[in-house]
């Protein structure tokens, strides 16, 4: 069983950072539109409505990513301070209760929406040369399956956890960076930021 959850969590890893690299592409578009607009006098029109479906995709397809490291936004400054019991019990609720309904309802409402975009061609009305929305909006139906099986992998994983009263593995990958081992690693102390600080406020930056 944990190998095939680590191997869905690897698939929503993969889709994330494959997706990830539409960032790359939006600053270089954004530059070069820039670069036109303002040296050339010659913006597109099309221009900004592929930057918001660049910006959309991505966005999207990183849900299930962020669900499989654990990454999502919680609203509940306890939680962290429950047993994993009780926060397996919570996450599991919360699961049934809201999540799969509602992730359940963007699958279908996106299947619909994407079929009638392509059934009629549809095309950005923001200028009237618009590029076509199809392609996009099929985005919504495919991140909505994505996010719906990693959430099945969650609630398999709040399952084990009540049963063995701790959260099973997941695989590892970029991390915030932790404070306190930074400083322990370049052998800095709260007081040498303090005198830091101090030195900037009344030293160079008082001489300014």
């Amino acid at each position: 069983m944990q190998k095939l959850l680590l191997r869905i969590d690897k698939i929503s890893t993969f889709a994330g950072q494959a997706f990830s690299w539409l960032i790359v592409g939006l600053t270089f578009l954004i530059t070069y539109e820039v670069f036109v607009r303002y040296a050339l006098h010659a913006a597109h029109s099309w221009a900004f409505d592929i930057m918001l479906q660049m910006y959309g995709t991505l966005f999207m397809m990183a849900g299930a990513y962020t669900l499989s490291k654990n990454g999502m936004v919680r609203g509940d400054v306890l939680y962290g301070f429950l047993p994993p019991r009780v926060q397996a019990l919570f996450d599991l609720t919360l699961y049934i209760v809201f999540f799969l309904p509602g992730v359940t309802a963007l699958c279908w409402a996106g299947y619909v929406y994407a079929g009638d975009s392509w059934r009629i061609w549809e095309h950005s009305s923001i200028t009237a040369d618009g590029p076509p929305l199809y392609h996009f909006k099929t985005i919504i139906p495919l991140a909505g399956a994505f996010i719906l099986v990693q959430g099945f992998v969650e609630i398999i994983r709040c399952i084990i956890c009540l049963k063995q009263g701790k959260w099973p593995s997941r695989i590892q990958d970029v991390e915030e960076v932790d404070v306190e081992k930074l400083k322990a690693t370049v052998h800095v102390t709260d007081e040498d930021i303090a005198r830091l600080d101090e030195y900037v406020m009344h030293g160079k930056g008082g001489d300014r």
